[in-house]
Protein backbone atom coordinates (compact mmCIF):
# COMPACT_ATOMS: atom_id res chain seq x y z
CA UNK A 1 0.00 0.00 0.00
CA UNK A 2 1.45 3.27 -0.86
CA UNK A 3 1.90 5.70 2.36
CA UNK A 4 -0.38 8.11 2.41
CA UNK A 5 0.64 11.92 2.24
CA UNK A 6 -0.73 14.17 5.14
CA UNK A 7 -1.12 17.93 4.08
CA UNK A 8 -3.25 20.17 6.62
CA UNK A 9 -6.19 22.11 5.15
CA UNK A 10 -5.54 25.86 5.06
CA UNK A 11 -8.49 27.69 3.58
CA UNK A 12 -12.10 27.21 4.34
CA UNK A 13 -12.77 25.01 0.84
CA UNK A 14 -10.24 23.43 2.14
CA UNK A 15 -11.48 22.35 5.78
CA UNK A 16 -15.09 21.69 3.56
CA UNK A 17 -13.70 19.20 1.44
CA UNK A 18 -11.97 17.46 4.19
CA UNK A 19 -15.06 17.28 6.60
CA UNK A 20 -16.51 16.09 3.24
CA UNK A 21 -13.97 13.50 2.72
CA UNK A 22 -14.62 12.25 6.42
CA UNK A 23 -18.09 11.55 5.88
CA UNK A 24 -17.59 9.78 2.68
CA UNK A 25 -15.04 7.48 4.20
CA UNK A 26 -16.95 6.62 6.91
CA UNK A 27 -19.83 6.09 4.51
CA UNK A 28 -17.93 3.90 2.51
CA UNK A 29 -16.61 1.69 5.57
CA UNK A 30 -19.73 1.33 7.36
CA UNK A 31 -21.98 0.47 3.87
CA UNK A 32 -19.16 -1.87 3.62
CA UNK A 33 -18.65 -3.72 6.92
CA UNK A 34 -21.53 -2.63 9.44
CA UNK A 35 -21.50 0.70 11.43
CA UNK A 36 -20.52 -0.99 14.49
CA UNK A 37 -16.85 -2.01 13.12
CA UNK A 38 -15.83 1.17 12.18
CA UNK A 39 -13.09 3.16 13.66
CA UNK A 40 -12.56 6.51 13.50
CA UNK A 41 -8.56 5.79 12.97
CA UNK A 42 -9.98 3.43 9.77
CA UNK A 43 -12.22 6.80 8.31
CA UNK A 44 -9.45 9.11 8.84
CA UNK A 45 -6.62 6.70 7.16
CA UNK A 46 -9.57 6.19 4.01
CA UNK A 47 -10.26 9.95 3.89
CA UNK A 48 -6.29 11.05 3.94
CA UNK A 49 -6.67 13.19 6.53
CA UNK A 50 -4.29 12.87 9.79
CA UNK A 51 -5.98 11.12 12.63
CA UNK A 52 -4.62 13.76 14.86
CA UNK A 53 -6.34 16.52 12.63
CA UNK A 54 -9.66 15.16 12.49
CA UNK A 55 -11.23 16.65 15.69
CA UNK A 56 -10.42 20.52 13.39
CA UNK A 57 -13.32 18.63 11.56
CA UNK A 58 -16.16 16.57 13.91
CA UNK A 59 -15.33 15.89 17.65
CA UNK A 60 -15.68 11.79 17.39
CA UNK A 61 -16.65 9.20 15.10
CA UNK A 62 -20.29 9.48 16.69
CA UNK A 63 -20.51 12.48 15.27
CA UNK A 64 -19.45 12.00 11.85
CA UNK A 65 -22.21 9.09 12.03
CA UNK A 66 -24.85 11.63 13.41
CA UNK A 67 -24.32 13.20 10.25
CA UNK A 68 -24.93 10.20 8.23
CA UNK A 69 -28.15 9.83 10.14
CA UNK A 70 -29.26 13.11 9.63
CA UNK A 71 -28.71 12.39 5.77
CA UNK A 72 -30.80 8.73 5.98
CA UNK A 73 -33.22 10.74 7.31
CA UNK A 74 -33.73 13.17 4.54
CA UNK A 75 -33.26 10.34 1.79
CA UNK A 76 -36.49 8.18 3.91
CA UNK A 77 -38.65 10.95 3.90
CA UNK A 78 -38.02 12.03 0.42
CA UNK A 79 -37.96 8.28 -1.46
CA UNK A 80 -41.79 7.65 0.66
CA UNK A 81 -43.20 10.94 0.09
CA UNK A 82 -42.25 10.54 -3.26
CA UNK A 83 -43.83 6.72 -3.93
CA UNK A 84 -46.89 8.24 -1.96
CA UNK A 85 -47.32 10.80 -4.45
CA UNK A 86 -47.25 8.48 -6.79
CA UNK A 87 -51.42 8.24 -9.01
CA UNK A 88 -53.52 4.98 -8.19
CA UNK A 89 -55.32 3.90 -5.00
CA UNK A 90 -53.91 4.32 -1.47
CA UNK A 91 -54.50 1.40 1.10
CA UNK A 92 -52.92 0.01 3.88
CA UNK A 93 -50.80 -2.24 1.82
CA UNK A 94 -49.88 0.47 -0.51
CA UNK A 95 -48.36 3.08 2.33
CA UNK A 96 -46.72 0.16 3.81
CA UNK A 97 -45.23 -1.20 0.98
CA UNK A 98 -44.11 2.48 0.49
CA UNK A 99 -42.35 2.61 4.15
CA UNK A 100 -40.78 -0.79 3.28
CA UNK A 101 -39.42 -0.20 0.28
CA UNK A 102 -37.59 3.43 1.22
CA UNK A 103 -36.23 1.87 4.28
CA UNK A 104 -35.04 -1.71 2.38
CA UNK A 105 -33.59 1.10 -0.05
CA UNK A 106 -31.11 2.34 2.37
CA UNK A 107 -29.54 -0.41 4.00
CA UNK A 108 -27.08 2.23 6.39
CA UNK A 109 -29.95 3.86 7.52
CA UNK A 110 -31.36 1.13 8.43
CA UNK A 111 -28.32 0.27 10.48
CA UNK A 112 -27.69 3.59 12.01
CA UNK A 113 -31.07 3.14 13.46
CA UNK A 114 -29.83 0.42 15.73
CA UNK A 115 -27.30 2.79 17.04
CA UNK A 116 -29.14 5.93 16.92
CA UNK A 117 -30.71 6.36 20.29
CA UNK A 118 -27.51 3.29 22.01
CA UNK A 119 -24.67 5.62 21.21
CA UNK A 120 -24.96 7.77 18.60
CA UNK A 121 -26.95 10.79 20.53
CA UNK A 122 -25.66 9.78 23.82
CA UNK A 123 -21.72 10.47 22.32
CA UNK A 124 -22.19 13.83 20.47
CA UNK A 125 -22.12 17.13 21.70
CA UNK A 126 -25.87 18.30 22.77
CA UNK A 127 -25.70 21.18 20.26
CA UNK A 128 -25.00 18.68 17.47
CA UNK A 129 -27.46 16.60 18.89
CA UNK A 130 -29.95 19.07 18.53
CA UNK A 131 -28.94 19.72 14.85
CA UNK A 132 -30.12 16.35 14.09
CA UNK A 133 -33.18 16.60 15.69
CA UNK A 134 -34.09 19.62 13.65
CA UNK A 135 -33.19 17.59 10.30
CA UNK A 136 -34.97 14.49 11.81
CA UNK A 137 -38.09 16.09 12.87
CA UNK A 138 -38.46 17.75 9.32
CA UNK A 139 -38.56 14.22 7.84
CA UNK A 140 -40.57 12.76 10.52
CA UNK A 141 -43.53 16.46 9.80
CA UNK A 142 -42.84 15.21 6.19
CA UNK A 143 -43.35 11.80 6.70
CA UNK A 144 -46.54 11.91 8.97
CA UNK A 145 -48.39 14.31 6.11
CA UNK A 146 -47.81 12.15 3.64
CA UNK A 147 -49.27 8.90 5.67
CA UNK A 148 -52.15 11.03 6.39
CA UNK A 149 -52.29 12.59 3.06
CA UNK A 150 -52.53 8.51 1.82
CA UNK A 151 -55.10 7.03 4.61
CA UNK A 152 -57.18 10.25 5.77
CA UNK A 153 -59.18 7.87 8.41
CA UNK A 154 -55.51 7.64 9.91
CA UNK A 155 -55.85 11.20 11.20
CA UNK A 156 -52.82 13.35 12.16
CA UNK A 157 -51.93 10.58 15.56
CA UNK A 158 -52.73 7.96 13.41
CA UNK A 159 -50.41 8.54 10.83
CA UNK A 160 -47.43 9.28 13.24
CA UNK A 161 -48.08 5.87 15.23
CA UNK A 162 -48.04 4.34 11.51
CA UNK A 163 -44.16 5.73 11.16
CA UNK A 164 -43.30 5.21 14.81
CA UNK A 165 -44.06 1.63 14.31
CA UNK A 166 -41.88 1.84 11.13
CA UNK A 167 -38.51 3.06 12.49
CA UNK A 168 -39.04 1.36 15.95
CA UNK A 169 -39.29 -1.95 13.52
CA UNK A 170 -36.68 -0.69 10.97
CA UNK A 171 -33.70 -1.12 13.57
CA UNK A 172 -34.01 -4.88 15.01
CA UNK A 173 -35.42 -6.49 11.89
CA UNK A 174 -32.98 -5.14 9.59
CA UNK A 175 -30.58 -6.53 12.34
CA UNK A 176 -32.28 -10.16 12.17
CA UNK A 177 -32.21 -10.57 8.46
CA UNK A 178 -28.69 -9.40 8.03
CA UNK A 179 -27.06 -11.47 10.78
CA UNK A 180 -23.28 -11.53 10.35
CA UNK A 181 -21.88 -14.06 7.69
CA UNK A 182 -20.67 -16.60 10.16
CA UNK A 183 -23.83 -16.49 11.85
CA UNK A 184 -25.80 -16.83 8.39
CA UNK A 185 -23.62 -20.10 7.67
CA UNK A 186 -23.62 -21.26 11.35
CA UNK A 187 -27.51 -20.89 11.32
CA UNK A 188 -27.95 -22.49 7.56
CA UNK A 189 -26.10 -25.92 9.09
CA UNK A 190 -29.00 -26.25 11.81
CA UNK A 191 -31.98 -27.99 12.06
CA UNK A 192 -33.46 -26.31 15.32
CA UNK A 193 -33.85 -23.02 13.70
CA UNK A 194 -37.63 -22.21 12.82
CA UNK A 195 -38.17 -21.49 9.34
CA UNK A 196 -39.89 -18.09 10.62
CA UNK A 197 -36.43 -16.75 11.93
CA UNK A 198 -35.30 -16.40 8.40
CA UNK A 199 -36.84 -13.40 7.84
CA UNK A 200 -37.21 -11.32 4.47
CA UNK A 201 -36.78 -7.74 5.64
CA UNK A 202 -39.11 -5.76 3.03
CA UNK A 203 -41.85 -8.34 3.45
CA UNK A 204 -41.70 -8.82 7.14
CA UNK A 205 -41.90 -4.92 7.31
CA UNK A 206 -44.81 -4.58 4.68
CA UNK A 207 -47.02 -7.06 6.36
CA UNK A 208 -46.03 -5.81 10.17
CA UNK A 209 -47.24 -2.33 9.03
CA UNK A 210 -50.27 -3.11 7.01
CA UNK A 211 -51.56 -4.83 10.06
CA UNK A 212 -50.52 -1.45 12.05
CA UNK A 213 -52.87 0.65 9.91
CA UNK A 214 -55.73 -1.40 9.29
CA UNK A 215 -55.47 -1.73 13.47
CA UNK A 216 -55.72 2.07 13.61
CA UNK A 217 -58.08 2.81 10.98
CA UNK A 218 -60.57 -0.15 12.62
CA UNK A 219 -59.47 1.68 16.36
CA UNK A 220 -60.43 5.36 14.86
CA UNK A 221 -63.39 4.25 12.85
CA UNK A 222 -65.02 2.36 16.36
CA UNK A 223 -64.49 5.61 18.19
Amino acid sequence: MPQLTFQRARTEDKKRQRAAALVEAARSLATESGVASVTLTDVSRHAGVHYSAVRRYFTSLEEVLLHLAAEGWTRFSDNVCASLREPGPKSPARVAEALAQGLAADPLFCDLLANLHVHLEQEVELERVLGFKQVSTAAVLALTEAIENALPGLGRAGAFDVLLAAYSLAAPLWQMANPPKKLAEAYAERTDVPPDWNIDFTAAMTRLLTATCVGLLSQNAGS
